[in-house]
């Protein structure tokens, strides 16, 4: 009689670690898909490296808090990009074509360093609430002129269209995302704004929360000259999805070089992610 509780005892807690198991693998790539209806707070740290001749070396924070909202058979996913920069300046003096200035991988090759914050992003996703093997998204990208710096602004209003699909089979995540903006007010005498942006995120995940990931960021420039318009990463690197008491994280580290970049543009990145998140149950309970 007592070997047959032992042996209960010992299936239940096998089913246990199997179920909290699970559900760790669950969230993982929740937290990989940008239409995932978890709020989160992601600090995005970037450290670009060579930078014009001088090679210079420029850090950028982006902030990127997601807040999903139901409206029955949709979901709203709202997204904000809020960067915050740091770059040093060059030891020589020249500066680049004015239709240079608008990226944050591009930077200009001013005299002094800076710290300052950068043009906002909102993104504003429409997704089904009831997807099928394909989940996607499509919505509205506006970028807004809160830069305080010189060197980081537009000085443009900006907007245009934003897509998002993916697909989750098994331990995999593999999706795009797609925007395009175009700049409509702001600074008459601020250079026109049309950038486009693809991201394609390929993750896969592994034992204990522990997953590889590829999410480079290709940009171009339309209103660049000849040979500055494509920034073209290629890269990857490690997460891992943690608890800290009761509040799940994720981590995860990787380095991206540019194959293709514009003239002043960094050589390569490195980047170091931590996301906190704010999963429903959690939510009710606090």
């Amino acid at each position: 009689m007592k070997l047959k509780k032992i042996q209960i005892l010992f299936f239940g807690l096998v089913i246990l670690i199997h179920s909290v198991a699970m559900a760790q693998d669950d969230l993982a790539k929740q937290s990989q898909n940008p239409l995932g209806t978890i709020i989160s707070a992601p600090f995005e740290n970037n450290f670009n490296f060579g930078i014009g001749p001088s090679d210079a070396t420029a850090y950028v924070l982006n902030m990127k808090p997601v807040y999903p909202t139901n409206l029955g058979n949709w979901n709203l996913i709202n997204r904000f990009i809020v960067p915050v920069i740091y770059s040093e300046g060059q030891n020589v003096d020249i500066q680049p074509p004015p239709e240079l200035e608008l990226d944050y991988s591009t930077l200009n090759l001013a005299q002094g360093s800076e710290f300052g914050l950068g043009d906002l992003t909102y993104q504003g996703f429409f997704s089904p609430a009831s997807p099928g093997k394909w989940i996607w998204g499509i919505g509205p990208a506006v970028v807004l002129p809160t830069a305080t710096k010189d060197r980081y602004a537009s000085d443009k209003w900006s907007a245009g269209p934003a897509v998002v699909a993916l697909t989750m089979p098994g331990k995999w995540v593999i999706g795009v995302l797609a925007q395009n903006v175009w700049s409509f007010a702001g600074d008459s005498d601020a250079s026109t704004v049309n950038k486009f942006l693809f991201q394609y995120f390929v993750n896969y995940n592994l034992e204990d929360g522990w997953y590889l990931s590829s999410t480079p960021v290709l940009t171009a420039n339309w209103e660049a000259s000849s040979g500055n318009k494509w920034t073209i990463p290629f890269g990857g690197g490690v997460g891992k999805l943690m608890r800290w008491g009761k509040l799940p994280v994720d981590l995860k580290l990787a380095a991206y070089w540019n194959a293709e970049k514009p003239e002043f543009g960094p050589d390569w990145n490195l980047q170091f992610t931590i996301k906190f998140l704010f999963p429903k149950k959690m939510m009710a309970k606090s």
